[in-house]
């Protein structure tokens, strides 16, 4: 008899943290079709974008690229001008399914990871939105990227808006 109590126990135990699981990486598009990646380089490469918010690991720094209007190109490269000066940097959609990718419960992501990647060299601001962001919801006038960092667990946000 305590066997059977034990056992109907331990499964309840184990739904219950299966279903409590919960973390920020499940409000994020982790499987997105190849016709979704496709969709999405579309909307990112049609007209500018602006960074509606940007929030890094302990304060909000929007402010940093106020006035930067952002152009994702088809060919890659990414540019962000104020009007004054051109700051360049490369972007792309990709599906990186590697094992490698950690998320921060420290247990491998989905195989299907898409990620939105971003590369600044400089200046440092810009340097900062270097990142394989994940996707968390994007629309034909938004796109909403987040970062768990493995190393502190800090999680950076990034939303560009259409102009």
């Amino acid at each position: 008899m305590k066997t059977s109590i034990f056992k109907y126990v331990t499964i309840l135990i184990a739904i219950i943290v299966v279903g409590c699981d919960k973390s920020d990486e499940d409000d994020m598009l982790n499987s997105l079709s190849p016709a979704q990646v496709t969709e999405l380089n579309s909307i990112a490469t049609s007209g500018t974008w602006t960074i509606a918010y940007y929030f890094d690991t302990d304060k909000e720094e929007t402010d940093h690229f106020n006035g930067y209007e952002f152009s994702f190109n088809s060919d890659g490269t990414l540019t962000a001008t104020d009007g004054v000066s051109t700051i360049n940097g490369t972007w792309s959609v990709t599906d990186s399914d590697d094992s490698d990718d950690v998320s921060d419960d420290d247990s491998p992501d989905d195989d299907d990871d898409v990620d939105f990647n971003i590369a600044f060299s400089s200046p440092a601001d810009f340097a900062d939105l270097t990142d394989d962001w994940d996707i968390v919801d994007y629309t034909s006038v938004r796109i909403e990227l987040i970062d768990i960092s493995g190393g502190n667990g800090g999680t950076d946000k990034l939303v560009f808006e259409k102009n």
